[in-house]
Protein backbone atom coordinates (compact mmCIF):
# COMPACT_ATOMS: atom_id res chain seq x y z
CA UNK A 1 0.00 0.00 0.00
CA UNK A 2 3.44 2.47 0.48
CA UNK A 3 3.55 2.43 -3.19
CA UNK A 4 -0.23 3.08 -3.66
CA UNK A 5 -0.03 6.10 -1.24
CA UNK A 6 2.76 7.59 -3.03
CA UNK A 7 1.20 7.16 -6.47
CA UNK A 8 -2.26 8.98 -4.91
CA UNK A 9 0.10 11.51 -3.50
CA UNK A 10 2.16 12.25 -7.07
CA UNK A 11 -1.32 12.25 -9.47
CA UNK A 12 -3.00 14.41 -7.16
CA UNK A 13 -1.54 16.71 -5.51
CA UNK A 14 0.52 20.08 -6.18
CA UNK A 15 2.07 22.22 -3.24
CA UNK A 16 -0.77 23.34 -1.71
CA UNK A 17 -3.90 22.24 -3.46
CA UNK A 18 -4.91 19.43 -5.89
CA UNK A 19 -5.14 18.44 -9.27
CA UNK A 20 -8.71 18.97 -9.47
CA UNK A 21 -8.37 17.72 -13.18
CA UNK A 22 -7.13 14.40 -12.26
CA UNK A 23 -8.36 11.09 -11.46
CA UNK A 24 -6.40 8.02 -9.95
CA UNK A 25 -7.35 4.09 -10.36
CA UNK A 26 -6.14 1.94 -9.05
CA UNK A 27 -7.40 -2.19 -9.04
CA UNK A 28 -6.13 -4.04 -5.79
CA UNK A 29 -5.44 -7.86 -6.54
CA UNK A 30 -4.36 -8.99 -3.30
CA UNK A 31 -6.50 -11.28 -0.41
CA UNK A 32 -8.58 -11.15 0.79
CA UNK A 33 -11.36 -9.81 -1.48
CA UNK A 34 -10.14 -8.96 -4.75
CA UNK A 35 -10.38 -7.31 -6.98
CA UNK A 36 -10.79 -3.88 -5.62
CA UNK A 37 -11.05 -0.78 -7.91
CA UNK A 38 -10.49 2.65 -6.28
CA UNK A 39 -11.21 5.59 -8.11
CA UNK A 40 -10.34 9.21 -6.54
CA UNK A 41 -11.47 11.99 -8.21
CA UNK A 42 -9.66 15.32 -7.82
CA UNK A 43 -12.48 17.86 -7.99
CA UNK A 44 -14.74 16.02 -5.24
CA UNK A 45 -11.75 15.29 -3.26
CA UNK A 46 -11.40 16.70 -0.08
CA UNK A 47 -10.45 16.42 3.98
CA UNK A 48 -7.21 14.88 2.74
CA UNK A 49 -3.57 15.54 3.66
CA UNK A 50 0.15 14.01 1.92
CA UNK A 51 1.24 11.87 4.69
CA UNK A 52 0.89 7.93 4.78
CA UNK A 53 -0.70 7.86 7.43
CA UNK A 54 -3.63 9.82 6.70
CA UNK A 55 -4.05 7.87 3.50
CA UNK A 56 -3.43 4.08 5.33
CA UNK A 57 -7.03 5.48 7.29
CA UNK A 58 -8.90 6.51 4.51
CA UNK A 59 -7.92 3.24 2.29
CA UNK A 60 -8.91 1.24 5.26
CA UNK A 61 -12.15 2.74 5.95
CA UNK A 62 -13.07 2.73 2.02
CA UNK A 63 -11.89 -1.08 1.76
CA UNK A 64 -14.53 -1.88 4.78
CA UNK A 65 -17.19 -0.65 3.32
CA UNK A 66 -17.26 3.16 4.68
CA UNK A 67 -17.43 6.37 2.45
CA UNK A 68 -14.73 9.39 1.86
CA UNK A 69 -15.72 12.32 -0.10
CA UNK A 70 -14.20 12.01 -3.85
CA UNK A 71 -13.31 8.13 -3.53
CA UNK A 72 -15.26 5.59 -4.48
CA UNK A 73 -15.26 1.60 -4.62
CA UNK A 74 -16.06 -1.33 -6.66
CA UNK A 75 -15.17 -4.87 -7.55
CA UNK A 76 -14.53 -3.59 -11.27
CA UNK A 77 -11.28 -6.04 -12.39
CA UNK A 78 -8.40 -4.86 -14.76
CA UNK A 79 -9.72 -5.70 -17.91
CA UNK A 80 -13.42 -4.59 -17.33
CA UNK A 81 -12.02 -0.95 -16.59
CA UNK A 82 -9.24 -0.69 -19.38
CA UNK A 83 -12.35 -1.95 -21.33
CA UNK A 84 -14.91 0.90 -20.87
CA UNK A 85 -12.24 3.48 -20.33
CA UNK A 86 -11.19 2.92 -23.46
CA UNK A 87 -14.75 4.41 -25.12
CA UNK A 88 -13.99 7.86 -23.71
CA UNK A 89 -9.98 8.08 -22.89
CA UNK A 90 -6.98 7.39 -24.95
CA UNK A 91 -5.36 4.36 -23.46
CA UNK A 92 -1.31 4.78 -23.03
CA UNK A 93 0.32 2.07 -21.17
CA UNK A 94 4.16 3.16 -19.53
CA UNK A 95 6.83 0.71 -20.96
CA UNK A 96 10.87 1.21 -21.65
CA UNK A 97 10.20 0.39 -25.32
CA UNK A 98 7.23 2.40 -26.35
CA UNK A 99 6.46 5.66 -28.12
CA UNK A 100 8.95 8.15 -26.38
CA UNK A 101 6.28 10.16 -24.80
CA UNK A 102 7.25 13.56 -26.94
CA UNK A 103 6.27 12.08 -30.30
CA UNK A 104 2.73 10.85 -28.85
CA UNK A 105 -0.50 12.57 -30.38
CA UNK A 106 -2.86 13.43 -27.50
CA UNK A 107 -6.24 12.48 -28.91
CA UNK A 108 -8.23 12.43 -26.15
CA UNK A 109 -8.11 12.15 -22.25
CA UNK A 110 -4.98 10.36 -21.56
CA UNK A 111 -5.59 7.36 -19.35
CA UNK A 112 -1.73 6.09 -18.28
CA UNK A 113 -1.55 1.99 -16.90
CA UNK A 114 1.57 1.88 -14.85
CA UNK A 115 3.11 -1.67 -13.07
CA UNK A 116 4.40 -1.79 -10.20
CA UNK A 117 8.44 -2.35 -9.47
CA UNK A 118 8.03 -5.40 -11.12
CA UNK A 119 6.15 -4.24 -14.18
CA UNK A 120 2.44 -5.43 -15.68
CA UNK A 121 1.15 -9.07 -15.59
CA UNK A 122 2.21 -9.96 -19.08
CA UNK A 123 -1.23 -10.82 -19.44
CA UNK A 124 -2.89 -7.49 -18.11
CA UNK A 125 -0.32 -5.66 -20.66
CA UNK A 126 -1.57 -7.84 -23.99
CA UNK A 127 -4.92 -6.76 -22.76
CA UNK A 128 -4.14 -2.92 -22.04
CA UNK A 129 -2.83 -2.80 -25.50
CA UNK A 130 -5.73 -4.26 -27.18
CA UNK A 131 -7.13 -0.60 -26.56
CA UNK A 132 -3.86 1.44 -26.73
CA UNK A 133 -0.38 1.84 -27.05
CA UNK A 134 3.15 1.64 -25.21
CA UNK A 135 4.57 4.78 -24.28
CA UNK A 136 7.94 5.33 -22.59
CA UNK A 137 9.40 8.57 -20.55
CA UNK A 138 13.17 6.90 -22.08
CA UNK A 139 15.31 3.85 -21.10
CA UNK A 140 15.60 4.54 -17.39
CA UNK A 141 13.21 3.08 -14.86
CA UNK A 142 11.62 5.48 -12.88
CA UNK A 143 9.26 3.85 -9.80
CA UNK A 144 5.82 4.54 -10.26
CA UNK A 145 5.58 7.47 -8.19
CA UNK A 146 8.08 9.33 -10.44
CA UNK A 147 6.38 8.61 -13.46
CA UNK A 148 3.37 10.44 -12.50
CA UNK A 149 4.89 12.85 -11.57
CA UNK A 150 6.65 13.08 -15.05
CA UNK A 151 3.71 12.43 -16.48
CA UNK A 152 2.32 15.62 -14.82
CA UNK A 153 4.82 17.75 -15.93
CA UNK A 154 4.65 16.63 -19.45
CA UNK A 155 0.95 17.24 -19.63
CA UNK A 156 1.01 20.38 -17.41
CA UNK A 157 3.73 21.75 -20.51
CA UNK A 158 1.60 20.54 -23.19
CA UNK A 159 -1.15 22.61 -22.24
CA UNK A 160 0.80 25.78 -22.13
CA UNK A 161 1.54 25.53 -25.71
Amino acid sequence: MDIVHECIVSALFLSHGLRKDAVFHVVLNGPPNPPRHVTIDGQRLHDVRTDQQTWTTILRKILSGKTHPGIATDRTGFETLVKGKSESCQILVLEEDGIPLPQVEFTGDPLFILGDHVGLPQIAEKFALRYGEKVSLGKTPYLAAHCITILNHHLDNRERC
